[in-house]
C-alpha cells in the first residue's frame, strides 16, 4: 500500500487514512430536490426552439443578398421559414404545456409566472442578489428554487417577452395564411394595434434582441453562480436535485 507524507512532521498516513481526514474535514453537501422531470424537460426543448427561432428569425429579418443559380433553384429562405415556423410552434406548445404543469406541479413550478412585488422582503432580498452579482457581496443568499432576481427576471423579461413573441409572430404568420385562416382570425387584430404589418415585424425583431440579451445574461449567471455561489444551477436542469456544497 503506498503512503503518502502527512502535513508537518508527523507519521506518514496511507491514502484511505488521508482520504478519511479529508472526509472529516470536508464540507457537507446538500441536495434538494427543485424541478420535476416535464419543468426540466420543458427548459432544454424550449432553449432549443428559441436557438432556431433566433437564428432563422435573424436571417428572414436579414436575408442572404444572393444565392447562385437560377432563383428556381434555390429554396434555402423557405427551409429557413419552414424551421422558424416550427420552432414557433414548440415553442408555444411548450408555454401553454408550462402553464399547465405550473397548475399541477410542485411549487418551485410557480415561480416563473408569481412575482411577490407587493412584498417588502423580497425587495429587500433582490437588493442583496443585486449587491452579490455587482461583486459587492461576497456570498448570495440560499434559494431552493429562483433567486429573487431571477424571478423577476424570468416573468418580465422572459415570460412577457415570449408571449409578445408569440403573439405578433402569429399575427405576421396570418398575413401569409390568409384572411380567415385560425391566425389571422385568433391574432389578426395585433397588427392595427401596433400600427401595420411593417410596425409588428419591427416589434418582433426587437423583440427577438431582447430574447438574446436575456439568454445571454441567464446563461452567464447560471455558469457563474454554479462556480461562486457554491450551489449547482446548471445541473439542477439535469438533474431536478439543487446540491448546496457548504
Amino acid at each position: 500500500m503506498s503512503v503518502l507524507p502527512s502535513a508537518g512532521s508527523g507519521p506518514r498516513l496511507s491514502d484511505p487514512e488521508l482520504e478519511a481526514r479529508e472526509i472529516a474535514s470536508a464540507r457537507s453537501i446538500r441536495s434538494v430536490y427543485v424541478y420535476e422531470a416535464p419543468v426540466r424537460l420543458w427548459h432544454w426543448v424550449n432553449a432549443l426552439a428559441i436557438v432556431v427561432l433566433c437564428v432563422t428569425g435573424y436571417f428572414i429579418g436579414s436575408p442572404l443578398p444572393t444565392q447562385p443559380g437560377e432563383a428556381s433553384a434555390n429554396f434555402l429562405m423557405g427551409y429557413i421559414r419552414f424551421a422558424h415556423f416550427a420552432a414557433a410552434y414548440v415553442f408555444a406548445v411548450g408555454l401553454l404545456a408550462r402553464i399547465y404543469w405550473a397548475l399541477v406541479g410542485n411549487h418551485h413550478a410557480r415561480e416563473l409566472f408569481t412575482v411577490p412585488v407587493f412584498s417588502r422582503d423580497y425587495w429587500r432580498e433582490c437588493l442583496g442578489m443585486l449587491r452579490w452579482y455587482a461583486f459587492v457581496s461576497d456570498r448570495p443568499g440560499r434559494y431552493v428554487g429562483h433567486n429573487p432576481l431571477a424571478r423577476f427576471a424570468m416573468f418580465f423579461v422572459f415570460v412577457l417577452n415570449a408571449v409578445f413573441l408569440m403573439f405578433t409572430g402569429f399575427a405576421m404568420y396570418g398575413e401569409g395564411l390568409g384572411a380567415g385562416s385560425w391566425a389571422d382570425r385568433l391574432f389578426g387584430w395585433v397588427i392595427p394595434v401596433l400600427g401595420q404589418s411593417q410596425d409588428v415585424h419591427t416589434w418582433h425583431h426587437l423583440s427577438m434582441w431582447v430574447m438574446v440579451a436575456f439568454v445571454i445574461v441567464h446563461v452567464y449567471a447560471a455558469i457563474r453562480e454554479d462556480i461562486m455561489g457554491r450551489q449547482s444551477i446548471v445541473s439542477t436542469m439535469v438533474s431536478g436535485h439543487r446540491t448546496f456544497k457548504d
